[in-house]
């Protein structure tokens, strides 16, 4: 996993997410602001999943959830990967 366009990313408490590279701007949840901190942290998918799941009821979708916003972020290359499984495992 490819982390190197993420550490640059501007966080903000409020979900606010500057990517001083292109100048755009983002919006995330918080569950989206803790994933992207925990990446930038060095967790993986698969370590906040299970944070996430011992702090919380979460619902039977969590793990698509979770695929869809890396899937997202390699997108808006904010992630580099050769897959998206290869973040997943």
């Amino acid at each position: 996993m490819d982390t190197r366009h993420l550490a640059m990313l501007a966080l903000s408490d409020t979900g606010f997410v500057f990517d001083p590279r292109t100048g755009h701007s983002y919006t995330v949840n918080s569950t989206g602001l803790a994933l992207l901190r925990g990446l930038k942290q060095g967790s993986s998918p698969a370590q906040f999943e299970e944070e996430l799941r011992a702090s919380f009821d979460c619902p039977a979708t969590v793990t698509a959830d979770i695929e869809m916003f890396i899937s997202t972020l390699v997108n808006y290359e904010l992630l580099g990967t050769d897959s998206t499984t290869e973040l997943l495992a």
